[in-house]
């Protein structure tokens, strides 16, 4: 049996995600698929069905609601609801989570095109930021104490860029 007949036995009988250097450009597609499947069932589409679910509680709860008047003075700075700070906090979790907010909130009509729009800038610098300080900083042996000011960075960063985003947006 030749050496490429016992290699694509060798991968149909244990799938692997390692390329090897006598790979096909189809062996070589197949493990970029299988990683994507792998991230997309292991971490995105967890954090986007537990964002749905924590938003349909708070909904339920009645908590949504309150929220929503309470940072509504806030976020109207940049024209959004208050219920929009729910996509800002979930970003600080998890980016998955925060579009899943975004969609579900969207879909029940507290959020429109607009809006999510303005938000997007804020998940991506704002993306699981919490998981980041630690899991990062945390390695590489950073001090707690600077720890507010670099999340405080990423605040102003996401503020500048939604104000840049209302603009864009009011001008189309």
């Amino acid at each position: 049996m030749s050496s490429g007949n016992q290699h694509a036995i060798n991968q149909a009988q244990s799938p692997s995600t390692e390329i090897q250097s006598n790979d096909t450009i189809m062996d070589v597609f197949v493990c970029g698929a299988r990683k994507g499947w792998k991230v997309a069932i292991d971490n995105i589409i967890p954090n986007v069905l537990m964002a749905f679910v924590c938003i349909q509680i708070l909904n339920v709860t009645g908590a949504l609601a309150w929220c929503g008047k309470i940072f509504a003075p806030v976020m109207a700075i940049w024209g959004l609801p208050g219920e929009a700070i729910m996509v800002i906090l979930g970003a600080l979790l998890s980016m998955g989570g925060a579009v899943g907010v975004a969609m579900s909130l969207f879909g029940a009509g507290s959020l429109n095109g607009n809006d999510i729009t303005i938000l997007m800038p804020a998940i991506y610098l704002l993306g699981s930021k919490i998981q980041y300080l630690g899991r990062l900083l945390g390695t590489a042996g950073i001090p707690g104490r600077h720890y507010p000011v670099l999340l405080g960075i990423s605040f102003v960063n996401a503020a500048i860029a939604m104000f840049i985003m209302k603009i864009i947006v009011m001008m189309h």
